[in-house]
């Protein structure tokens, strides 16, 4: 018998204990105090998730008042969804499907006042890169300028002043293929395009057959609400990724993913927070969710009988803030809407308290990474020295 999927980890906590040991769990391994702070949520957005099935959650970081800077709050909306239809749809009704359910929950996010938005990974398409097929996959590579889901999002932010981060499958100009996220500012302007960094070669996540690594770097964009970097999925198991991110001043990075159950739910908590407390920023993950069934089989390279699904695709978006604590997860299982409302003064206040820039000896761990990114690098490993004869456990006790 398939075992049933649980909603969340936080419902589980919340249908179990009681309401005092709830209280202590939640502070130690959330960091905050329950019931977590949340926004109000307005008719129209409530209306839009009920007609919808989004599961739509609202949360709150705050900093300590100062004299000199005023409160910098922003909110953003992290969007994980399904694809509507079936992955052997036809390419053209795939995309407007989608379209449609982005319409609506950007629009359920604006009506919560909502300022960045965020889709999950190569969101305008069926996750398809276990494949290894190119027809009918890469249709779905458009142009990150002009594409037509960059169009399309244009209006959009203009609209509701809003700024989007679209991640998509893009085909530039000469044909190469990326996965890239897309940077769409609050008058409907393209602001850039970030790509991944690392690219997976590991069960089905066979990406190099489609796209290799970004030489884009590390950028971040100045927005109207703060600075935003973006690390696409497989870079958050990359420190450094994060790192360099940090190292040009952003102050909220989100992470587009679509990563299943079986290989990583038990990372997803940790990594993107982590990495928020290592760089005193924000950072914002977002899943995919759902279980996608492509036409043919396809196998994984590890012995295993061919299949024709990945997995199931977690959800589980969340938020954290540059002092460790973070919001509750978005559902496993349903089409979810997370807006948070933060105050990026927190970030300068984290720095300050922890030191952790100061402290960072990047002159040192350069020279180290030079060493190491050499084929004749000899590891920093000390030979163990025996300096008296070995005594066993029995002899000790004489």
């Amino acid at each position: 018998m398939a075992q049933k999927e649980s909603d969340s980890l936080e419902s589980i906590f919340e249908k179990n204990l009681p309401e005092e040991e709830l209280k202590r769990v939640w502070r130690v391994l959330y960091g905050k105090s329950y019931p977590p702070e949340t926004l109000d949520i307005p008719q129209e957005a409530a209306k839009i998730a009920a007609e919808n099935g989004f599961d739509l959650q609202t949360e709150k970081f705050s900093a300590q008042p100062e004299e000199l800077r005023s409160p910098h709050i922003v909110r953003v909306a992290l969007f994980q969804n399904h694809i509507p239809l079936p992955t052997n749809a036809p390419v053209r009704d795939q995309i407007q499907a989608l379209h449609a359910l982005a319409e609506k929950a950007i629009g359920a996010a604006a009506a919560l006042k909502a300022n960045i938005f965020c889709f999950q990974e190569t969101w305008t398409m069926p996750f398809a890169f276990c494949t290894r097929e190119r027809l009918p996959w890469t249709e779905y590579g458009e142009s990150a300028e002009d594409g037509v889901t960059t169009k399309f999002l244009q209006g959009l932010a203009k609209k509701h002043r809003m700024v989007i981060i679209s991640s998509i499958l893009e085909r530039d100009g000469a044909g190469v293929f990326w996965n890239t996220a897309v940077v769409i500012g609050t008058e409907g302007e393209f602001l850039g395009k970030s790509r991944k960094n690392h690219i997976p070669r590991i069960g089905d996540f066979n990406e190099s057959t489609y796209y290799m690594e970004s030489t884009l770097g590390h950028p971040v964009f100045q927005t109207p609400y703060g600075r935003i970097g973006v690390n696409i999925c497989f870079g958050r198991h990359h420190p450094l990724n994060w790192t360099m991110i940090g190292l040009n001043n952003a102050d909220i990075v989100f992470n587009p993913s679509a990563t299943v159950g079986d290989l990583s739910e038990p990372l997803w908590g940790i990594e993107a927070r982590n990495a928020a407390i290592a760089n005193s920023y924000f950072t914002c993950a977002i899943n995919r969710v759902g279980t996608e069934v492509f036409p043919n089989e396809f196998t994984s390279g590890d012995g295993k009988p061919a299949h024709k699904d990945f997995g199931h695709f977690y959800g589980s978006s969340y938020v954290t803030a540059p002092d460790g604590s973070r919001t509750k997860s978005l559902t496993r299982l349903r089409d979810g809407l997370l807006v948070v409302e933060m105050d990026l003064n927190l970030c300068r206040q984290v720095k300050d308290k922890w030191g952790f820039r100061m402290t960072q000896r990047l002159g040192m761990y350069a020279e180290l990474y030079r060493k190491a990114s050499q084929s004749d690098y000899v590891p920093q490993t000390l030979p163990v020295t025996v300096t008296k004869k070995s005594v066993s456990l029995e002899e000790s006790k004489i």
